[in-house]
């Protein structure tokens, strides 16, 4: 697998985990003005994927800061969750949805956020 469809798989797993807690993408920019885009990533590429291997693969949120959320994540082969295929630090920024300038997670947002540490 090209490494850089393993970021795609972990953007799409970020999305979903912010799903799961119940952030929407467009609700957020809709109800709150905000945005999270990537600000910065962190990548080690252990193993490869080959085709048809079936992926799983984490977000979970291991820094919380007044304007950015760090995510862990790791990409396992399904059934196989020994030794990652690849894992990385991915930094999002919160940015106001019509300046594109950095700003506070607002509290609402923040409230509904797990604890880390």
């Amino acid at each position: 697998m090209y490494y850089a469809n393993y970021l795609k798989f972990m953007e799409r797993a970020r999305t979903e985990r912010l799903r799961e807690l119940g952030f929407e993408q467009d609700r957020l920019r809709e109800e709150h003005g905000i945005l999270f885009t990537v600000h910065s990533v962190q990548a080690d590429f252990l193993r490869p994927a080959v085709f048809n291997d079936a992926l799983e693969v984490t977000a979970d949120i291991a820094e919380r800061r007044r304007a950015s959320l760090t995510f862990s994540q790791q990409v396992y082969r399904r059934g196989d969750d020994a030794a990652p295929l690849c894992r990385g630090q991915v930094r999002v920024a919160c940015v106001d949805a019509h300046t594109f300038r950095a700003r506070a997670i607002p509290e609402p947002v923040l409230r509904k956020l797990p604890d880390v540490g």
